[in-house]
């Protein structure tokens, strides 16, 4: 009996060890995305990207709803860092977001944002155009 339950705890820590493991192997690469984005309180934005992931290139498309104080159209180009992904089609999801903004002519932007899967972008870059917000907002990505 006491063989058993040596036995038992011999699995559950090998499996805890297992979990530890596959968490400890997330990974991060880079996103570049575009995003185009018009509205007159309800907008929409449409875009795409690529990430670069372990050596390889993936194409992305953006798309997203915001509800709010809209008003205008934007061009944004955003740079930054992907985390806590394990594979290429982790960065795949909704992203949603709450904020404010104004852009005359050309501006800053920086978000971070986290997805249902866990992964985590972290972007900068610039947007172009006339585009004042304060507004819920998501953005999906998906793979092409």
């Amino acid at each position: 009996m006491k063989l058993a339950s040596t036995f038992r705890a011999a699995l559950v820590a090998i499996a805890a060890l297992a979990g530890l493991s596959t968490a400890a192997q997330a990974d991060s690469g880079t996103v570049t995305l575009t995003i185009y984005k018009a509205g007159w309180i309800i907008g929409g934005s449409g875009g795409s990207g690529v990430l670069n992931f372990r050596g390889r290139t993936y194409a992305l498309s953006t798309g997203g709803l915001d509800y709010g104080l809209v008003f205008g159209g934007s061009k944004t180009v955003l740079r930054g860092r992907v985390s806590n992904i394990n594979r290429p089609s982790d960065v795949a999801g909704v992203y949603g977001a709450a904020g404010a903004g104004l852009a005359v002519g050309a501006g800053a932007r920086a978000i971070v944002l986290t997805n249902q899967k866990g992964a985590v972008l972290e972007l900068s870059g610039t947007q172009v155009g006339l585009m004042a917000n304060a507004d819920l907002s998501g953005l999906a990505i998906t793979m092409r």
